[in-house]
């Protein structure tokens, strides 16, 4: 899924800025997995398209194992850790009494690299040349359809591991039944990821022709 981001940012930024989003997605891929291992547990890193062609590289190298290593632990500690005061196997729960249910790491991950993103742009303004003088906003092309094609494929076929393989585990019947297990919503959720995809696909498509 890296190298999927790595060639739709790359393809996304102007040539002179490729090298840049290139070091930032091998820098989310080994320094942030290094912290994550010594100071958390898992791995997270979705800014660095929210700042793309306004930070320096020194900037994001600090920035960013900073977010990996103590920014997200505590975070994933609340919702994912049995003693986590949102997680949803605690025995009194918060919220409704069920917890939050993070599935695929939806919100943990998102929210929290959103809203980092979010700040990103607001600190930093936007990218030079995206408006003009009269404050209208101007069409930056990216270096490569190419790339941000196969990148967006890549990405694609990754969430095929990353949403099906969510679940903890295939061979299990649900609580309510014994017919269908967590094989069927594995499943299900593979058809999910693909029909996903397409729609969005298409939306992309239909919306930039409107």
């Amino acid at each position: 899924m890296q190298l999927g981001f790595a060639m739709l940012c790359a393809g996304s930024v102007r040539a002179k800025n490729t090298m840049n989003i290139m070091l930032t997605n091998i820098l989310d891929a080994t320094t942030d997995g290094l912290f994550y291992y010594l100071f958390g547990f898992g791995y997270a890193g979705i800014t660095s398209g929210s700042i793309v062609e306004r930070t320096q590289f020194v900037a994001y190298l600090l920035y960013s194992p900073f977010l990996t290593g103590f920014v997200y632990p505590v975070v994933s500690h609340w919702f994912w850790e049995t003693d986590g005061w949102a997680s949803a196997f605690r025995t009194n729960k918060f919220l409704f009494d069920s917890g939050v249910i993070d599935f695929a790491s939806s919100g943990v991950v998102h929210i929290v690299g959103g809203v980092a993103g979010l700040w990103g742009a607001l600190i930093e303004g936007p990218r030079i040349g995206r408006f003009n003088h009269t404050g209208r906003s101007v069409a930056l092309r990216g270096y490569s359809a190419t790339l941000v094609v196969l990148g967006t494929f890549m990405l694609w076929f990754g969430w095929y591991g990353f949403n099906p393989g969510s679940f903890n585990k295939i061979s299990s019947f649900y609580v309510s039944g014994y017919y269908y297990g967590q094989w069927s919503a594995v499943g299900r959720m593979a058809v999910t990821t693909t029909l996903t995809g397409c729609a969005v696909a298409l939306t992309t498509l239909f919306g930039k022709e409107s």
